[in-house]
């Protein structure tokens, strides 16, 4: 009975949280590695672009509830994704029309849009800040709980009760569906297979007939709904917060580059690594040590190897860790 107590309690606090922030991860990084496997740039604007297709969902879900239209059991939001999807979608294109069009033609180098992306970064948090202001926003509705601490214990007996947040559900099951038709789409469909192509020899796949443009409008649409969706469900798991955005960069990016940048398979294995690095890092372990250890070799303090204030700072060592002895991560930077 202790090894299942200390197992649920192992789940409540590590594997479950860390599935659900490792899909959230998954899918930030997805967008980055998108970006830089067929646009050939990192894009350090896209933790606010995934603030922005949060803010643009929360707001018509406030709309929405105001309406008194909802999703029953499962959160309003969901069924403002779209529009917060065509925002920013409309956003993109927007911005690339505006200004990343113009050091394409003048075939710039990488570090230089780079740069131009910190720019439109500073843009974007400014703009989301000012329209839905700094603070957390709270835009959860819906059903709490798939299964409640209470009825697992009821139900097995246990001390510990499982529990699971239907936050946490919709999260991985929403990542696994939208990694599967982003890997059908690129895999099956002719589009996808051009941005393929032009990803790995972009001169070649001009001779063949590609259209450029459509390539890249294709990429940022795909890198919207990624940002939009990934911004939504961690906002619905966490909280809303501009900045929190901001953060979520080095993760995401430690994420890409752990997993391989430019490979959608090695963004989605980062993601995890580093969602389960953080986690387990810094949850205290004592609770789960209680169970299993014999009476007189239980812990006194928390057993945490870092506080939680830190979390980020295990993805910048596993950052730097992976740069100095893989720069190229665990997969080849290729997409497809």
């Amino acid at each position: 009975m202790d090894f299942l107590n200390a197992l649920v309690a192992l789940a409540n606090f590590v594997l479950i949280p860390a599935t659900a922030y490792g899909a959230q991860l998954a899918l930030g990084a997805l967008g980055v590695t998108l970006i830089y496997g067929i646009l050939r740039f990192s894009n350090f604007a896209h933790g606010d672009t995934m603030a922005f297709g949060a803010m643009i969902t929360i707001l018509v879900t406030w709309a929405m509830q105001a309406n008194g239209i909802s999703a029953g059991p499962l959160p309003t939001a969901l069924l403002a994704l779209p529009v917060g999807i065509v925002a920013t979608a409309a956003l993109l294109l927007g911005t690339d029309r505006a200004i990343y069009a113009f050091y394409r033609e003048q075939r710039a180098k990488p570090v230089v849009l780079v740069i131009v992306s910190m720019g439109v970064m500073f843009m974007m948090n400014g703009l989301v800040r000012f329209v839905i202001g700094p603070d957390d926003q709270n835009f959860f509705d819906g059903e709490r709980f798939i299964i409640s601490a209470r009825t697992f214990r009821n139900m097995t007996g246990l001390d510990e009760g499982l529990v699971i947040k239907s936050t946490q559900g919709i999260t991985i099951v929403t990542a696994i569906i939208v990694v599967a038709v982003l890997f059908w789409f690129l895999n099956r469909t002719r589009t996808g297979k051009s941005m393929r192509a032009y990803s790995d020899n972009e001169d070649l796949a001009l001779l063949s007939g590609i259209n450029p443009e459509r390539v890249v409008a294709i990429t940022w649409i795909i890198v919207a709904a990624l940002a939009t969706v990934a911004g939504v469900l961690y906002g619905l798991d966490k909280s809303f917060k501009p900045f929190t955005y901001f953060q979520l960069l080095l993760p995401i990016f430690a994420s890409a580059i752990v997993g391989g940048l430019g490979n959608p398979l090695g963004a989605i294995v980062g993601g995890f690594v580093i969602a389960f690095s953080e986690v387990t890092v810094t949850y205290a372990w004592k609770k789960v040590l209680i169970y299993l250890a014999p009476e007189q070799w239980e812990p006194d303090g928390l057993v945490q190897l870092l506080s939680t204030d830190y979390k980020f700072a295990v993805s910048f060592v596993i950052l730097v860790i992976v740069l100095l002895f893989r720069p190229t991560g665990i997969f080849a930077g290729r997409v497809g």
